[in-house]
Formats: C-alpha cells, structure tokens, sequence
C-alpha cells in the first residue's frame, strides 16, 4: 500500500492505496476514533484481488493536524476530489460506523457515481430513524469525552466496540494514538457526533440508488445500532447480514467472514479487469 495525501482548506488527508488501476475500487471508510488500521484484515485480503482505497478521516490519526470546521457534506466532497485524483470513477465505499454515514452523504452527492455501498455496524442518516432526544445528545458528547477520565474511557472505547481479542487489541491500539491528548480525542469525538447531528436535522433524502448491503454485530452495543439496522432493512428491503459473536467492529471480530460478504458483492457488481 502506498501512502498519500490530499490538501484541504482545513489540513491535509492522508490515504494508501494500492498500485492496481481501472475505475473501480474498494473504498474503505473507519469509524469516528478510528484509522486506516481498522481495515487491516480486509486490505491484506483484497489488495491483490482489487483496486483498493482506505483513509485515516480528517483530523483522525495521520491526518493531523486539522481544523474542525468541516462538516458531513465536506467529508464526502473532499472523498470525491480524493477519488478524482486517483482516476476512481466507480468507487463501492465500505463504510464501518460514522464511515458509512460519509458513504450516504456520498451518495447523497453523488448518485450516479457510487457503484455500491456496503455498511458495517453504521446506521441510516435519515431524520427519521433517531429521536429528537438521541439528535440533542449527539450535540453534547464533547464535554463528556473531555471529563470521563481516560483510563476508564480507553476500556470502554476498546472493550465496547469489539468482542475479539484481535479486535479489542487494534482498537486499543488506535486509542493510544490519543494518549496524553484527550482533549484531542474529546474535540475529534465531540465534532463527529455534532456533524452527524446536524447531517440528519438537514432531513435530506439519503437514498442508495445503487446495489446495496448492511452488516451487524450481534453484540452491537454501540448506541442503538441493532434497532436502527432493523428498521433499515424493514424500510428499505436492502438485504442486512448478522454476524454472531461481532460487536461493533464486526470486521475486527469476525474479519473472514466479512470479507467474505464484501468479496461475493463485489463479485456480483462485475468490477471489471482491475480485480
């Protein structure tokens, strides 16, 4: 994988990829907190079978420093440039968590472009799904992030989000990026979940026109991840895969299993001779 960078008014993003060309890719997109790591297991697999592209999101990890004066729309607007750049025309974004809420304001943005989409333990950004009650509190992480003491938070932002030794070790990890820094990681973790606050008080339409999948942990605790996956897949009819045993980071716990999915949609999609 090659490392790259994109400049912003706000900082500059960094990414790899890998040297295949041709028009489509795997575009992978980690959770709020999480870096390009998060998808080791599933780069490793597919690197030499695909096109492939991760990132560590705005003001996340290498792509420091950052101003955050950015929102939802910025994040997939800047996605697209990234992707223009690299000559990617028919990008199937592989979102986990906040990465799949930039993946449906992608296709917000970009309807006729997203050649598919698959979610990990994210959750749907119409306005509908969440109470008035869950927008009021995403609006007021930030200073719960600054004040609950880091050790405590560590282990829970580890232990909570995956069930896996291998996974909670990565997330743990990825955490560590932040120590010594909390209020780096309480502004990072406060601006995120006001971005998606806001992205869903918009009241936007957020439809996937394009071939779809949604995947979940069992033991997803992470908010109300499990209820919103349900009602999506009630609303909508896209199909939606449960993996026993997963927590949050299902492709973390459970990785041969999700890059199982991922490769017989992508398989599906006829990706073209870049795979």
């Amino acid at each position: 994988m090659i490392e790259k960078t994109y400049s912003t008014r706000c900082g500059t993003i960094h990414y790899w990829t890998n040297e295949m060309t041709g028009p489509a890719a795997l575009v992978f997109l980690p959770g709020l907190t999480a870096d390009h790591r998060l998808f080791e297991k599933q780069i490793e697999y597919f690197q030499n079978k695909y096109r492939v592209l991760v990132w560590d999101a705005p003001g996340h990890a290498a792509s420091w420093p950052f101003e955050f004066s950015f929102d939802l729309k910025d994040k997939a607007v800047w996605l697209d440039e990234i992707l223009q750049q690299e000559g990617i025309e028919s990008p199937v974004i592989i979102g986990q968590s906040m990465g799949g809420y930039v993946g449906q304001m992608y296709s917000q943005l970009y309807p006729d472009k997203l050649k598919g989409f698959i979610s990990i333990d994210s959750a749907p950004l119409q306005r509908k799904y969440v109470t008035a009650a869950e927008i009021w509190l995403l609006k007021r992480m930030e200073p719960v992030y600054r004040h609950y003491p880091w050790k405590s938070l560590l282990k829970t932002g580890t232990n909570g989000v995956a069930e896996s030794e291998y996974g909670r070790k990565l997330m743990h990890e990825i955490m560590m990026t932040y120590d010594g820094d909390q209020e780096r990681y309480a502004k990072l973790s406060g601006h995120g979940f006001q971005m998606l606050a806001e992205a869903m008080e918009a009241d936007l339409p957020y439809e996937l026109k394009c071939p779809a999948l949604l995947i979940c942990g069992e033991k997803d605790h992470a908010g109300s991840c499990i209820r919103y996956n349900k009602a999506w897949h009630k609303e909508t009819g896209i199909p939606i895969e449960w993996i026993k045993g997963a927590g949050h980071n299902s492709n973390t716990d459970k990785p041969e299993q999700i890059n199982g999915l991922i490769e017989s949609f992508a398989e599906k999609l006829d990706l073209g001779s870049n795979a």
